[in-house]
């Protein structure tokens, strides 16, 4: 039986504070992330290892190390949508979509860069968000499984303008 679109609605909120100095943005959780309530959920999903290489940390498991990883090294972490209609987690059957109010974080914290997790985050973003904020977005290649082309030492490499913005934990 083929799949339908269902509508679905962004389940958690940003992750940031205010030593934020970088935006990461995907498009929207996939299925894996919404079942385990956090972001880049899906085992094969490189994001956590690619952010572990470019703050030289340990990769992290739970919850509670992702959002410390995050926030220990001045990244916060979003996505592009609040809501949309969508065929399972795949970005190009994204329709009816409406943005997340990106503009209210950038005010909130002090971020100088705006990342995408790929080509299709940096398209949303550029549609419904940088009309309104004025920062421009660098779309990085994705850390997704179906991104299978980009090994994780590609995408690290490829990810290292992210790493200007990374600080180090404060001791």
């Amino acid at each position: 039986m083929a799949e339908t679109d269902t509508r679905v609605a962004h389940p958690f909120a940003p992750v940031w504070d205010e030593n934020s100095r970088a935006l990461v943005l995907g498009t929207f959780p996939s299925v894996q992330s919404r079942l385990s309530g956090f972001y880049y959920g899906h085992p094969q999903n490189r994001f956590w290892q690619a952010l572990a290489a470019l703050c030289a940390s340990p990769v992290p498991a739970t919850v509670k190390q992702k959002r410390a990883l995050l926030l220990d090294h001045g990244v916060a972490l979003w996505d592009v949508l609040a809501r949309c209609d969508i065929r399972g987690s795949a970005d190009a059957t994204i329709r009816n979509a409406e943005p997340n109010d990106i503009a209210a974080l950038l005010h909130k914290a002090p971020i100088a860069a705006v990342f995408a997790n790929g080509q299709a985050a940096a398209a949303l973003y550029r549609r419904y968000a940088e009309p309104i904020t004025g920062l421009a977005v660098n779309a990085l290649p994705s850390t997704s499984p179906a991104n299978a082309v980009w090994t994780l030492p590609r995408l690290v490499e490829a990810w290292q303008p992210l790493g200007a913005y990374i600080q180090k934990p404060a001791p």
